[in-house]
């Protein structure tokens, strides 16, 4: 079973500017049985994007909700692939003249700092020298990342959503990055910070510190009545 996937076009805009992504898709929420969405919303669980473009097959909903199975279930198994599947593709970047990096959370927001391999490592430590990142809605793993708490090759931008608005507009008073969905279009400015474009491309560890990171409501979010959609 493939871990790693490159199918998001979003991520696919990276090469232009000189980086190869690849993450992992999991079955988000608990639709595999196992929760991998610990802070999610009504709201995120409307305008997630596990259904959009070809996600909608049932053999890629089907390939998730088992890819997801068997990381509870044969955890250092799954482990163990995901690390052959990053040599490989650390080596496919090289061959392309591209830098590679990773976000294993593309439709799930798992721990990945805790999680670790026989030997005792973590993914982060296992691959030092690449670059690895991740959306999380969790307040207090965004404040240990804020903290340098996080290991150093692991950027992390906090996720807004209807229920966590007031631990969003703190990340941002402690110099962290949040990113927000708007309404139609992006605003210059949100709670008095800049708001960069975040679908130019995925690469939110080029992200200036202290940003607003908007992202222009698709799918189904333009049906949102929660207030996970900002409306200004």
């Amino acid at each position: 079973m493939k871990l790693l996937t490159q199918g998001n076009a979003k991520i696919v805009k990276g090469e232009r500017f000189g980086w190869m992504t690849q993450g992992i898709h999991f079955a988000p929420s608990d639709l595999s049985g196992y929760n991998v969405c610990a802070w999610k919303s009504k709201g995120c669980a409307m305008a997630c994007l596990n259904t959009s473009g070809r996600g909608k097959m049932k053999s890629i909903q089907d390939s998730r909700i088992n890819k997801t199975r068997l990381f509870f279930e044969d955890k250092q198994g799954f482990l163990c692939n995901l690390v052959k599947e990053i040599e490989s593709a650390c080596n496919r970047a090289e061959k392309k003249g591209l830098k590679p990096c990773f976000r294993l959370n593309l439709t799930s927001d798992l721990p990945w700092e805790n999680i670790r391999c026989n030997d005792g490592q973590n993914i982060f430590e296992k691959f030092p020298q690449v670059t690895f990142y991740d959306y999380t809605k969790g307040f207090k793993r965004m404040e240990k990342y804020l903290n340098g708490e996080m290991p150093r090759n692991y950027h992390l931008t906090f996720s807004r959503s209807e229920s966590n608005d007031a631990q969003a507009r703190l990340v941002l008073a402690m110099g962290g990055n949040v990113a927000v969905v708007f309404r139609n279009e992006l605003p210059k400015q949100w709670e008095g910070r800049k708001v960069i474009d975040g679908d130019e491309s995925d690469l939110r560890f080029n992200d200036p510190q202290g940003c607003v990171v908007g992202l222009v409501e698709k799918g189904d979010a333009k049906k949102d009545a929660s207030g996970f959609v900002v409306s200004l």
